[in-house]
């Protein structure tokens, strides 16, 4: 069994590559795993889709097969020639797979290092992968030590200290140009969590916020624990020349605001579509500052070395923890095999044990105690050796040392010497 990760993210796919490489929705997304299982070589698959990345993390039996499944796929999907996106993606297999899943859900592989967003977006991948049943305990055994990883990072360093999120980044740079905030009208599209975030941040700052969606009774439930106001979708015709700040984040798999809606205004308008595929189509000219996700790298970037000391701190802490899994991993696989010689141990003992009663070594009214003397002593012959095998499990020499204990606890051409036969 072997892990496999395909990854197209904000370091090596520009947006617009991102952006046919979506799943924006269940429906997309279970469609993408569906075929992606049906290859031979891939058991179990998670898709991870959000504004930054675009990955495919499974366990496969053949990883070259299993990649070539993987860009076929791919291709299909961005309608690019295979090899453009093959020199994009960044692929990464068993050891260095696990150390990329741990470290973005580290969020150290973030845009924004030490985000927050990150963590809860994988979990959701898994969560909806497992119910659907594209996924069950290979990746499950990942997935949950890569958590178990993050939660080590964050408490161990203060690289999460102060929470951070695209959202917050775009907000921030809304004040850089504006300064002050209180009384700007602003209208939020779309009810995710990148919108709730944003309508926490632009409420706290004084902003007149409002909410919309096509399904009006989740903007009035988001608008609900925000502190925000509703306007009806249908008037988002109208509302992009009224409202001086636009942020967007919607799952929609065309733009939501095209040219033909927007007119002139005789005001500056500040819009940051968050969403990938984008939702704002836009070439006019009409006074509008328009921001995609790509444009807030440059303030990451002169944040980034606030958070260096901390992210060297961190990546310490994922090295050490995909070590403890591939220990794990190993101790794991022998757990069968000492089981297996127990089983075997225990099985002679009934043996032996029948065997001296019935040649009336031992008394009949004895036979309790006599079998459970057999199984103990057996037991304790069996500790220090099961106990040498777990703790050499990860060890170079650990395959021959499980062959040769496969081999000694296989009941194949099993003759267990009866010295006491034909005695009476």
């Amino acid at each position: 069994m072997h892990y496999l990760i395909v990854s197209f993210s904000h370091k090596n796919a520009p947006l617009e590559i991102r952006e046919k490489l979506t799943y924006p929705n269940e429906l997309s997304k279970n469609k993408c795993l569906v075929r992606l299982n049906s290859s031979e070589a891939i058991n179990e698959t998670i898709l991870i889709s959000t504004c930054n990345r675009m990955e495919i993390f499974c366990s496969c039996n053949d990883v070259l097969a299993a990649k070539t499944h993987i860009f076929n796929m791919l291709c299909d999907r961005a309608g690019m020639c295979i090899d453009d996106l093959k020199n994009r993606a960044d692929v990464y297999d068993d050891s260095t797979a696990i150390h990329h899943l741990f470290s973005v859900a580290s969020s150290l592989d973030s845009m924004i290092v030490g985000e927050t967003q990150i963590a809860g977006q994988l979990k959701d991948a898994f969560r909806f992968s497992h119910d659907k049943g594209h996924c069950n305990s290979k990746i499950a055994r990942a997935m949950r030590a890569a958590f178990k990883c993050a939660a080590k990072v964050r408490n161990l360093t203060e690289i999460s200290s102060k929470p951070v999120s695209i959202a917050s980044v775009a907000v921030s740079k809304l004040k850089s140009i504006l300064c002050c905030l209180d009384k700007r009208k602003t209208l939020i599209i779309g009810v995710g969590e990148m919108s709730e975030i944003t309508a926490k941040h632009m409420i706290s700052s004084g902003a007149d916020v409002y909410i919309t969606n096509r399904t009006k009774q989740k903007a009035e439930e988001l608008a609900v624990v925000c502190g925000a106001k509703v306007l009806d979708f249908l008037e988002l015709a109208s509302a992009v020349n009224e409202f001086e700040i636009i942020f967007t984040a919607t799952s929609s798999n065309t733009p939501i605001i095209t040219d033909d809606i927007i007119k002139s205004c005789d005001f500056d308008r500040y819009w940051f579509d968050l969403a990938v595929p984008r939702d704002i189509n836009y070439s006019k000219d009409e006074r509008v500052n328009l921001y995609v996700v790509d444009d807030l790298k440059s303030i990451v970037n002169e944040n980034k070395g606030l958070r260096e000391d901390e992210a060297r701190k961190a990546h310490g802490v994922v090295g050490r923890s995909v070590v403890e899994f591939f220990e794990w991993l190993d101790a794991l696989n022998i757990e069968p095999m000492i089981k297996d010689i127990y089983k075997k141990a225990y099985e002679t003992a009934e043996i032996e044990s029948t065997r001296a009663i019935n040649n009336g070594y031992i008394p009949k009214k004895y036979e309790k105690e006599i079998k459970k003397l057999a199984e103990q002593t057996l037991k304790r012959f069996l500790h220090d050796m099961t106990k040498k095998m777990r703790e050499v499990s990860h060890e170079p020499k650990a395959d021959s040392i499980s062959g040769m204990m496969q081999m000694l606890a296989s009941n194949e051409n099993d003759s267990i010497p009866d010295r006491f036969k034909g005695d009476k």
